[in-house]
């Protein structure tokens, strides 16, 4: 979605709703990562001091169920995730404001520092149960993707994001992760999160071996069925090669078929 609202371009009712909640705006500034909303902003307030506010109009249905999703499993996540302060649905249009994060976009490369970050985030992540809320199963989202008898092995009751690329983990100041929007949560193994962050090491020029041993500093990879991560992995690779054909995926498949040979370097656990 390449729509971006400023602040003064929203309904007049709209921003008076939200000045209501948070006192007046004083200053505004769009934010230009994400896909998934029409206006995204950070705004400045004189009673709620500065929100990230980011929504969508209303006759965008992916777009607000996506919002209702992420209001909803906000407070399961244990402060991964910076909080909903508000919600809003005026003048056509369907809003949240949320905590600000003041940070950056996290740093995936071979010289980065991010990662013990990024690790304590994810180990958090894999600890998180499933909420009590009616998501979606990873199985569900791959199902257009999966031979017979793969869904099986991909049951799993931990709450997913499946979606840790940078422009969804931020490093605040003090050098803690954050991983935000969440409008697309799913149901399932606790490993795939760490799995997905693997390919986007790899993505972003680790190399196959550094991404190895990271991954195996994940309990919930190490205790990972082969057969349920080669199930991911094919399925994963079936839908890319759907959406963007063989020769469009190929790259980004190949380095996800590298995770199945990142199982080989585990270390057994001792029972």
């Amino acid at each position: 979605m390449n729509e971006r609202i400023e602040w003064e371009e929203l309904p007049e009712d709209l921003r008076r709703v939200v000045e209501a909640c948070t006192g007046t705006v004083v200053a505004s500034k769009s934010v230009p990562s994400g896909f998934n909303c029409s206006t995204a902003l950070t705004l400045h307030t004189l009673r709620s001091g500065r929100l990230f506010f980011k929504g969508v109009r209303v006759d965008d249905g992916d777009g607000v169920a996506g919002l209702v999703r992420e209001e909803r499993v906000n407070g399961a996540l244990g402060g991964i995730c910076p909080a909903v302060r508000h919600r809003f649905e005026v003048g056509g249009w369907s809003c949240l404001a949320f905590d600000h994060i003041d940070g950056r976009h996290v740093d995936y490369g071979p010289d980065t520092g991010d990662l013990p970050a990024v690790a304590h985030a994810l180990r958090r992540m894999n600890r998180l149960p499933a909420p009590g809320l009616p998501l979606p199963r990873l199985s569900e989202r791959l199902a257009d993707h999966l031979r017979p008898g793969e869904a099986d092995h991909l049951a799993g009751t931990h709450l997913l994001h499946t979606d840790t690329n940078p422009h969804n983990v931020l490093i605040d100041r003090e050098g803690h992760a954050h991983v935000i929007d969440w409008a697309m949560p799913v149901l399932g193994p606790a490993w795939v999160d760490v799995a997905y962050t693997g390919r986007w090491l790899m993505r972003f020029g680790q190399r196959l071996d550094d991404v190895a041993r990271w991954l195996n500093g994940f309990t919930s990879w190490q205790e990972a069925d082969p057969r349920a991560v080669e199930a991911f992995v094919d399925a994963t690779c079936r839908q890319a090669a759907a959406r963007v054909g063989e020769r469009g995926s190929s790259v980004s498949n190949a380095q996800f078929r590298s995770l199945v040979d990142a199982l080989g370097t585990r270390t057994p656990r001792r029972t």
